[in-house]
């Protein structure tokens, strides 16, 4: 079923923190730089467009990091939409280096942390940024060190929420003797259940939690899985039949695909109309998995 915008909005919204209304489908800046996370896009031009259509559409939460670029991802941002509009949610991360293409290196080091957080915030040009998340836990640092930062932050007025990413349970369960958690940030598609444990915990806290490739690196776009079959039953493009489930699977859920170009941005963006069944998503559980 398809509904019209109006009634999708009424459906399709999550506050973060209690405090933070954003629709829940989100945009992820990973794909906006270049190749192997690294440097400037070969066409910046083209990825301010593909921001600023994005808010055309309706997204007002994105997802961005210290570490996209670094720091690329972040001044794309602040070029294409700044001034902000008010509702505007900007989430991005810290706690990762940077040496060269396609290497990622945690630091969770205080002084680390820091550092990303000033770097964001001049680079997004903001004086506090909305939500800061760990962008993964350093098992090097003790834990409590490292939300504890992001707490201190926080006390400082730098950040608003904090938020983890790519967390186990028990990491969330360990962070939340240290400080409040609003988001958590898990890998989740019909096609990988690693992050559902974490959702349902999430979930029942009323924390948000960010759907990281929600279409399972571009695998649920294939046209030519059982997924596009399923979509040629219901008339919906593949990609957006499986962000409609993620939708459908909890009222926590906020989906950040990353795509390229605004043929697919659009196409993605259809999913938040769509509605699905209870007999629909049982089809896709047995179609799918």
């Amino acid at each position: 079923m398809v509904e019209t915008s109006a009634e999708a909005a009424g459906h399709n919204t999550f506050v973060i923190g209690g405090e933070l209304p954003v629709n829940r489908f989100g945009y992820s800046t990973s794909r906006l730089t270049g190749r192997g996370t690294w440097g400037n896009p070969p066409r910046p031009d083209e990825a301010v467009k593909l921001l600023r259509r994005a808010v055309e559409l309706g997204v007002n939460f994105f997802d961005t990091a210290a570490g996209y670029g670094p720091g690329v991802a972040e001044r794309l941002i602040r070029r294409a939409l700044s001034p902000y509009q008010s509702d505007l949610v900007i989430a991005t991360k810290a706690g990762m280096l940077r040496p060269g293409p396609t290497v990622w290196v945690r630091d969770g080091r205080p002084g680390a942390l820091r550092s990303d957080v000033e770097s964001s915030l001049a680079n997004l040009n903001v004086e506090r940024l909305d939500l800061l998340q760990l962008h993964r836990v350093d098992p090097k640092v003790p834990l409590a060190d490292q939300v504890g930062t992001l707490k201190e932050l926080q006390r400082e007025g730098k950040v608003r929420f904090i938020g983890l990413s790519d967390v186990t349970v028990g990491q969330l369960q360990d962070a939340l003797q240290i400080a409040n958690v609003a988001t958590v940030r898990n890998r989740f598609s019909l096609a990988d259940r690693s992050g559902w444990r974490v959702l349902d915990f999430a979930s029942q806290r009323n924390m948000g939690f960010i759907a990281k490739s929600p279409l399972a690196s571009g695998v649920l776009a294939d046209q030519r899985t059982a997924l596009a079959r399923a979509g040629r039953i219901h008339g919906l493009p593949p990609a957006q039949l499986a962000l409609a489930w993620a939708l459908r699977r909890s009222p926590a859920v906020i989906p950040t695909p990353a795509p390229t170009t605004i043929e697919h941005l659009e196409q993605n963006a259809g999913a938040i109309t769509v509605r699905l069944t209870d007999d629909e998503l049982r089809a896709l559980h047995a179609t799918v998995l």
